[in-house]
């Protein structure tokens, strides 16, 4: 059974939550103790309704407020698939999760405000999701209850997203007109919108087919952890153990292990102290090579012909993510997964407006602000870049004093070289 992973987005109060609820409550995923619980704790019992947004809206500052804060993320499937959800913020200083949520995801619900239509919360989780390299969008047209379930209101929020489509890179959003409220559309087809000939939000869910993208890439292994028990009985163990990013790796294989640059072969591989004849993504794994070689935590381990990216100049859009701005030579720790390595900023190219879709210069960047920057590395940072893959070309930003996460990114290609300027790492 394969897994979808997506995510909710929206203005406040569109509705995300319940929505979420919804789909847990009409397919059955919601344990009976749970239920009670939420019974109990609903703004609503008292007409016997169910406040469905309390299975996300699991912190307390949220239920007091009546808002989501932090990205929830729930997990429930039907006969035909798992789901992974995340439910992102609506509001503008919660940015930074919507980009957090969205790392991982296959598709993104955007929900609209029948009422509203598109606002300016739409156009910017429409733009992340793009950035991040969601493919499938759908676009849940929600509290067609409050709207009299009229199809035109429906047919006129359709064709103004559709102009919007068209200035990023979204290619053929689904549009299903929804009540979370009641129920309809969501798991069940609605009776009050006859005219609508589309499948439920879940059909679509369930039926959508999604490229196994991690087994397609090329392999990539990044070592955390370098095992070397030193036993009488293991003298000679070494392991170097880590997660397969993406693709598969074989016993046998020629490989290159980077930044050293030396080439071996694969000895053996161990799943669940196991050999295996071959590994594949996202398993945890252990890799035994041929020839003693120096490899250390951060270390990559990858096909001899099929070399990722190299570069200690690195062009990246950047979600900053900190109170504190950023200005161009600013220093951080770049940490690439198991990797960590030392950064400046030497260029801030230009920051997206999310209203015109343009590029705008900025001197400095703000708390969720989305910017193109240039980065200068310690050392090589070995990546592919983040269109082709996800797992290698991302990375985020860590104050050096105080470690705290102040960025994420995604890695494009290699940029032309320039003559090295005054920033000394």
């Amino acid at each position: 059974m394969n897994i979808l992973r997506f995510i909710t987005a929206g203005s406040v109060d569109d509705g995300k939550s319940t929505l979420i609820g919804r789909l847990l409550y009409d397919s059955q995923a919601v344990s009976h103790d749970i239920l009670h619980t939420l019974e109990r704790q609903s703004k609503n019992k008292q007409n016997g309704e169910v406040d469905l947004a309390l299975l996300t809206d699991g912190l307390r500052a949220e239920r007091e407020q009546g808002i989501t804060i932090d990205v929830a993320y729930k997990y429930f499937n039907t006969p035909k698939r798992k789901f992974i959800i995340a439910d992102a913020p609506g509001h503008v200083q919660y940015t930074r999760n919507m980009v957090t949520g969205a790392s991982n995801a296959d598709l993104v619900i955007i929900l609209v405000d029948a009422r509203l239509g598109v606002v300016e919360q739409t156009y910017r989780h429409s733009l992340i999701a793009s950035i991040m390299g969601i493919k499938h969008f759908v676009i849940a047209i929600n509290k067609m209850d409050l709207v009299k379930h009229e199809e035109h209101t429906f047919k006129n929020i359709v064709q103004e997203y559709q102009k919007l489509a068209t200035k990023i890179d979204v290619h053929q959003p689904v549009f299903i007109p929804i009540s979370a409220l009641s129920g309809d559309n969501v798991v069940k087809s609605s009776a009050n919108m006859p005219w609508y000939k589309g499948p439920t939000l879940l059909q679509h869910l369930e039926e959508l087919h999604i490229e196994p993208v991690d087994l397609q890439t090329a392999p990539r292994f990044q070592v955390q952890y370098v095992i070397r028990p030193q036993s009488n009985d293991l003298h000679d163990y070494r392991g170097y153990a880590g997660s397969l990013r993406s693709g598969q790796l074989k016993r046998g294989q020629r490989v290159t292990v980077l930044p050293a640059g030396i080439e071996t072969t694969i000895k053996s591989l161990e799943v669940n102290r196991q050999e295996v004849d071959a590994a594949f993504a996202p398993q945890a794994i252990v890799v035994h090579l041929n020839d003693d070689i120096d490899v250390s935590r951060g270390d990559f381990i990858v096909p001899a012909d099929d070399l990722p990216e190299s570069s200690i100049e690195l062009d990246a859009t950047l979600c900053w993510m900190s109170e504190r701005p950023l200005h161009v030579g600013d220093r951080f720790l770049l940490r690439h997964h198991s990797a960590s390595v030392k950064a400046v900023v030497k260029a801030i190219e230009y920051r997206w407006d999310v209203h015109q879709y343009s590029h705008e210069p900025v001197e400095r960047l703000g708390l969720n602000d989305i910017a193109s920057v240039r980065i200068r590395t310690a050392r090589p940072i070995h990546f592919d870049p983040y269109i082709q893959n996800r797992n290698t070309g991302s990375f985020i930003l860590v104050h050096e004093h105080n470690f705290d996460t102040v960025a994420a990114g995604m890695l494009h290609e290699i940029p032309a070289p320039e003559p090295i300027t005054d920033f000394a790492i």
